[in-house]
């Protein structure tokens, strides 16, 4: 079992205070003033959209949602994760809004030298830049509920130290509650997608993303499982620097993928099978999967290795989820409905129909196709501006209103938004290979007795929960 973080401080933020357990507990008029200022930018949305459906109202959507990533950028915090994930769902947004919100992430304003230094006092101690041989004062990266400064420690080693913005547990509560207002307007006039299980499944993802120390330990268990892969680099965690809040690993090298795009087909496709045996690895041999698959967290190497960074949104599936993911596969090749509603139903699908499956397997259709396809292709295509499988999501989207909506289950969210998050990666690559081959090569030979098997081993080693 590996070290947790070691959880030290002087007991004072720059905006916040700790807890016993060295969580932030933000203050009744923090969080008011958040709970305000996010009504404000969200309930805003809610109208106007609400305005245009109902009374024609007509909105400069473009200019609206500039404004709109405005606001939520300078807001800051795990808003700036529900607005993205938002942007995938159809129909919640125009694409005006989605394409906008897209850009949130990677565009997010780092926090001052005075904000840094308070924030590793209260981490570290009063004494905290003796423990460093050198600290950037400038961020290396800033994104929605953090970011990262280049170091080097006593010992010599090149470090990033991702640092937790103040008051976070305070904004999650805030925009959570945002979420289901804005959710709630959505299901009174649009019933084709029950909500309830989504929000319930975002909520609980942010949480544990606040978590350092459970993303360290996650850190571990990415290095475990792909400890094979030689063209895969994981950061390594150092304990005695880090804590709930503070996380401190090795720097790895690397350039952004979007340098890469005009790159010879050789490197681009090389560097896309790394993506991808980063990504579909660990869900094959431990049914675990990195649930965030955006171009910020990767990076990539001289060889053309793939460094796989931020480890705060992993997700953890059932080996019977895992097994039902192969079972569709085999159900779509042969055309075997009763086969496909197996795996719905091992998914947490409930009530299903001959016209909820049908909708069903066309969004799946549209998933699995690429491995389904034994040619050399993309892995897709998109008109310019549009966000990957939102055309067909949108489809499927108006099948459910005809057909009486779903319920879609907690363990299909992240899965779903991970295959497209990937998918759009691929196509940012212009990467072109048989899919189905070395889709085919990783399924091989699985049992889903040896998933549990090594699953619970891996999640033992690392004080993980199984999802059961």
């Amino acid at each position: 079992m590996t070290k947790k973080p070691t959880k030290t401080g002087s007991g004072k933020a720059g905006s916040g205070k700790n807890g016993k357990d060295g969580k932030e507990t933000g203050t009744v008029g923090r969080r008011l003033q958040r709970y305000a200022r996010v009504s404000t930018t969200m309930t805003g949305l809610a109208a106007r959209l609400a305005g245009q459906k109902y009374l024609g109202i007509g909105i400069d959507k473009p200019l609206h949602a500039k404004h709109l990533m405005e606001q939520l950028g300078d807001l800051k915090g795990p808003l700036l994760k529900v607005a993205q994930l938002l942007a995938t769902i159809p129909n919640v947004l125009p694409k005006e809004y989605a394409a906008e919100l897209q850009k949130l992430q990677s565009q997010a304003p780092p926090m001052g030298w005075l904000f840094v230094r308070r924030r590793m006092m209260a981490e570290l101690g009063p004494d905290w830049e003796k423990k460093f041989k050198s600290f950037e004062k400038e961020a290396a990266a800033a994104a929605s509920l953090g970011q990262v400064h280049r170091a080097v420690t006593l010992d010599g080693v090149n470090a990033a130290c991702k640092l937790q913005y103040p008051d976070m547990i305070s904004a999650v509560e805030a925009d959570l509650k945002q979420l289901k207002l804005i959710m709630g307007v959505f299901e009174k006039y649009d019933q084709s997608v029950i909500t309830t299980d989504i929000q319930q499944e975002i909520g609980d993802r942010l949480h544990e993303e606040l978590d350092y120390a459970l993303e360290a330990r996650h850190a571990g268990l990415y290095n475990f499982m792909l400890r094979d892969e030689k063209n895969i680099r994981v950061p390594t965690v150092i304990p005695e620097l880090s804590t709930g809040r503070l996380l401190t690993s090795t720097w790895l090298e690397g350039t952004s993928i979007m340098t890469h795009l005009k790159k010879n087909a050789a490197t681009r496709n090389e560097i896309a099978l790394n993506l991808f045996r980063a990504w579909y690895v660990p869900l094959y041999d431990y049914g675990v999967i990195h649930g965030d698959p955006h171009l910020g967290n990767y990076t990539v190497q001289k060889d053309n290795a793939i460094n796989l960074l931020d480890f705060g949104c992993v997700r953890v599936f059932p080996p019977r989820f895992v097994a039902g993911v192969i079972t569709l596969y085999h159900a779509l090749q042969k055309s075997d409905k009763d086969m496909a509603v197996d795996a719905y139903e091992s998914w947490g699908f409930k009530g299903l129909n001959k016209d909820t499956i049908d909708v069903l397997n066309m969004w799946a259709g549209f998933l699995y196709g690429p491995v389904l396809d034994d040619s050399v292709r993309p892995i897709g295509t998109i008109d310019r501006g549009e966000v990957y499988g939102r055309e067909i999501a949108s489809k499927v989207h108006r099948e459910l209103q005809k057909v009486g909506g779903i319920k879609v289950p907690r363990e299909f969210v992240f899965m779903d938004r991970a295959a497209l998050g990937l998918g759009s990666v691929f196509l940012h690559l212009k990467a072109e290979m048989n899919w189905h081959d070395i889709f085919n090569e990783l399924i091989d030979g699985f049992d889903i007795k040896t998933l549990e098997k090594q699953q619970k081993k891996a999640l033992d080693k690392f004080d993980l929960k199984s999802a059961e």
